[in-house]
């Protein structure tokens, strides 16, 4: 395609006014005037003509460098390539419409390749949507880095040019965020207190009917109850953020990553804390958990497992229970990996929840595809899960749906994960145990492998966990009663040659033990732990020391 560069002024003619053009006589002089420059563009679809023209130059070289520069553009599209051709010539009209700098060649280069609009720059928004929908890997993830895309960074910065974000748009955007935490609280305490307000109208007599028509009118004007945003899922959304930054960088559209340096609240994991009688107490007269995570002591899950014994589910929750599982760990375990001969049980698959649908996938990390053993309680447990089960296939005959798992629906289907969940709040608030999570049990175990004696690195290896730190610092907590013994077992380790008496607060001589020495050093620290009262059937599995009777059961 044709073009060129020229010399022009803008001198007129004195009688006609009409502009001398080339005609000028003081184009002689190279003082006179300026440089232009005009480019053919390929023609329209309609086969109009049309052309890049820009005016202007002082020098001939500064002219034929943006000539050069043209020309490059539209050499990024091959011949044959009509649409790309047509992409760069409508881009090129803009600039020269809008007078704008010419576009960076490898910047339209990429986004040329990226199939994106060259006319138009690209923003936050349309990043995030080009890199989700390229995005590889667990489905769960995807659909994590969805949601954080679509609830946050879409609102805050989705409009805002990629190549313009900067680490103030992200401290500005977190700041939205927690005023709106703000704003949710009041929302969520407002339709409490109205809730507990209307909970109190009497429901017969024309005056309370009226107040009560009132009230619930109000409660349905207010906003439904939503969920603070945390520490935890800041962070999770800066990580989404982060990761497609990044990958726009690798694509070089941008050169600096914002999220890498925007400054946030650390998302502390929450400790596990053991339902002592305190926090019993406080949690029934406020309602509160004293933690996210809870855990029960072996006397409430011996009594959540008794009253349990009869129901299907019952050797799901006892495994879990005691072998730490994950929900979708339990739900997709399969005969073929376990084997109840030889006491072991394969974690090989789990089912994983992406909205409500429910897909097989492979456990969590490299860590979670484990091997455990099982404790010969466990074991006639599932046994007798497995006869029952045989039992349900001969019933349904044909209608059975052969699926493999260990654990499925009353015609053989996969369990559905949020189900269970269902099922194990139903079951413990039948008795009246303090609320904890079905995930909670999994907590439970690895403190009860702890109190047993267990060590860290065996109890990483029970749960699964690709790193000890995660189980040290979230997934065990001390039982009071190891936690006594433990106390009273240090103390014991110092001779003294008075002590206090409890009753009278006076200062008595020490007795010497029966060899006149004082507890030796390699005393076991754990061998007074206190009987637990009224102990369940399942006592005897849960306690660090198990008393008399169980010994002789």
């Amino acid at each position: 395609m044709k073009g060129s560069t020229h010399r022009r002024c803008y001198c007129r003619d004195p009688k006609t006014g009409k502009p001398l053009g080339k005609k000028c006589p003081k184009l002689t002089s190279r003082k006179h005037g300026s440089y232009a420059i005009r480019q053919e563009l390929p023609p329209r679809a309609d086969g109009t003509r049309r052309s890049f023209s820009r005016a202007g130059y002082e020098s001939l070289k500064a002219a034929q460098a943006d000539l050069d520069h043209i020309r490059a553009l539209l050499g990024l599209a091959d011949a044959d390539d009509s649409e790309g051709l047509d992409q760069i010539a409508e881009l090129l009209e803009k600039v020269a419409d809008e007078k704008a700098p010419l576009p960076d060649i490898e910047s339209t280069r990429r986004r040329l390749s990226h199939g994106l609009d060259l006319t138009s720059r690209l923003t936050v928004g349309e990043w995030l949507d080009i890199w989700l929908a390229g995005k590889k890997g667990r489905q769960s993830a995807i659909s994590r880095d969805e949601s954080n895309i679509r609830v946050h960074l879409q609102p805050h910065i989705g409009q805002l040019r990629l190549d313009r974000l900067r680490v103030t748009h992200l401290s500005e955007m977190f700041e939205a965020i927690a005023e709106a935490n703000v704003e949710i609280a009041e929302g969520n305490a407002a339709r409490r207190k109205a809730s507990e307000d209307l909970a109190q109208i009497p429901w017969k007599g024309r005056e309370p009917r009226a107040r009560r028509k009132a009230m619930k009118a109000a409660i349905a004007e207010m906003d439904p109850y939503r969920r603070i945003v945390g520490p935890a899922t800041r962070q999770r959304v800066r990580s989404t953020l982060r990761a497609a930054l990044n990958a726009a960088i690798a694509q070089q559209l941008i050169t600096f990553n914002p999220a890498s340096h925007v400054e946030l609240e650390a998302g502390r994991r929450p400790k596990a804390l053991v339902w002592t009688e305190e926090r019993i107490l406080h949690w029934e007269r406020t309602g509160e958990k004293p933690s996210p995570v809870m855990v029960w002591t072996p006397e409430h899950t011996g009594l959540f497992l008794d009253h349990v014994a009869e129901d299907r589910l019952y050797a799901l929750f006892h495994l879990v229970a005691f072998r730490g599982l994950r929900r979708g760990e339990a739900c997709g375990q399969r005969w073929t990996d376990t084997r109840l001969e030889a006491g072991l049980l394969t974690v090989a698959k789990q089912l994983v929840v992406n909205g409500w649908e429910v897909y097989e996938d492979d456990p969590k990390t490299d860590a979670g595809a484990r091997t455990i053993a099982l404790d010969s309680d466990t074991v006639r447990a599932l046994k007798r899960h497995r006869a029952q089960q045989d039992e349900d296939r001969k019933e349904w005959e044909s209608g059975w749906v052969e699926t493999g798992r260990v654990f499925t629906r009353e015609n053989g289907e996969l369990l559905h994960p949020a189900n269970v969940t269902r099922r194990f709040v139903e079951l413990h608030e039948e008795i009246g145990l303090p609320p904890i999570r079905l995930h909670d049990l999994r907590h439970g175990a690895a403190t009860l492998a702890h109190a047993a004696g267990a060590g860290l690195k065996d109890i990483q290896e029970m749960l699964g966990h690709s790193s000890i730190t995660i189980t040290s610092d979230t997934y065990t907590s001390l039982l009071p009663e190891a936690d006594l013994a433990i106390a009273e077992a240090a103390a014991r380790l110092v001779p003294r040659a008075r002590v206090t008496s409890e009753d009278t607060g006076r200062e008595v001589r020490a007795q010497p033990s029966e060899a006149g020495e004082p507890v030796p050093f390699d005393a076991d620290p754990l061998g007074d732990i206190r009987e637990i009262n009224s102990p369940s059937a399942h006592a005897p599995l849960t306690q660090t020391a198990p008393d008399e009777k169980s010994e002789a059961g």
